[in-house]
């Protein structure tokens, strides 16, 4: 009797740890990205929610992103606002999930991707404020020669 009194008090619980484990497994399989932004940052924000709502867990430094920029390698002249780190890649400014994604299929011989600038209509610069805005940009391949190519361009 008293086996059978704790197998209906034990089965909600395992109930719930059941719905619970698999949102956790997928938690921890998500490829993780380190990012440095400003905490001021609205559009960083959005990049980062951007990255969650796509498969990516994240982690955030609040202390401006130079001296991460200058560390991953990327120039100065490919800089944006936010600097990122996934699968030993460099991430600059505003990437698409989707360029990263591919990034971490493909593992070129590369030191990351970078979107220079803020072009509006990428992702963390498409919100409400910019309206139906959608300028041309483009994902660079960065190089390990401080080089730069094409990845994808977004028209």
């Amino acid at each position: 009797m008293q086996r059978r009194t704790l197998l209906l008090r034990a089965a909600p619980v395992l109930a719930l740890a059941s719905t619970t484990a698999w949102p956790l497994a997928a938690l921890a399989a998500a490829p993780m990205v380190e990012i440095w932004k400003d905490p001021n940052c609205g559009c960083c924000q959005d990049w980062v929610k951007h990255l969650n709502a796509n498969g990516f867990a994240t982690r955030v430094h609040d202390n401006g992103n130079d001296a991460a920029r200058t560390r991953l390698g990327i120039p100065a002249k490919l800089g944006s606002c936010h600097t990122g780190l996934v699968g030993g890649y460099a991430l600059e400014g505003h990437v698409p999930a989707r360029e990263v994604h591919r990034l971490l299929r493909e593992k070129p011989k590369a030191v990351g991707l970078a979107v220079p600038g803020m072009p509006v209509g990428s992702p963390g610069m498409d919100g409400a404020a910019y309206g139906d805005r959608r300028d041309p940009y483009d994902v660079l391949l960065v190089l390990a020669d401080g080089g730069s190519r094409v990845y994808q361009s977004y028209r």
